[in-house]
């Protein structure tokens, strides 16, 4: 598995307004948009093909740096759909319903939040430590999104829902095991606070 690219088509995202966000101009985005056939409306209900976003993605990387990346992934907290969290261990652990909220595959959502049912096809995110008395925890990402991407959006939620008394927030990819970004399935984040 890599970085951008969808583990299967029919796929589609609503989680696009974050991308407008970043260094470069929204009218860059825009256009870089365009540039995969995708005619940004500014609608929350409106989905786009998964693939042709995450080639966008991959022009922005290639085109302006992956500190873009990252700050999308920071604007996405402020702008997709989240399931109600109170604390940041709950945080974490909805990180994967909100990201199959904000998915669908052949025009069905694929997170049921009547009967949580979710359909398989985008991966996952999975919270695998959470230490509160140390402060750390670790998350496991197998997505099709870019790392850098996924460092932004943790670190936001992590920056959003720390205990009171928290001063330092810091999120980074352990290069110590697999990445994405070498091929492998999944990539894990350390997180502090």
């Amino acid at each position: 598995m890599s970085e951008f690219k969808s583990f299967e088509g029919g796929i589609e995202t609503n989680a696009i307004q974050p991308f407008l966000v970043g260094s470069m101009s929204k009218d860059s985005r825009l256009s870089i948009l365009k540039n995969h056939g995708l005619e940004y409306k500014d609608d929350p209900n409106q989905f786009y093909d998964l693939q042709k976003f995450l080639n966008a993605f991959e022009e922005v990387k290639d085109q302006f740096g992956e500190m873009n990346l990252f700050l999308i992934g920071k604007a996405v907290i402020d702008n997709a759909q989240f399931p109600p969290m109170n604390s940041l261990e709950e945080a974490l652990q909805s990180l994967d319903v909100a990201y199959h909220m904000n998915h669908r595959k052949g025009g069905q959502p694929m997170f049921n939040p009547e009967n949580g049912q979710m359909l398989e096809g985008i991966g996952h995110y999975k919270l695998t430590k959470y230490d509160a008395s140390a402060k750390t925890a670790e998350m496991v990402c197998h997505t099709p999104y870019p790392s850098k991407f996924e460092e932004g959006l943790i670190l936001q939620i992590v920056r959003r829902f720390k205990p009171e008394g928290s001063i330092r927030t810091k999120v980074e990819l352990d290069e110590s095991k697999e990445t994405r970004r070498k091929g492998a399935e999944t990539c894990t984040f350390k997180i502090s606070w």
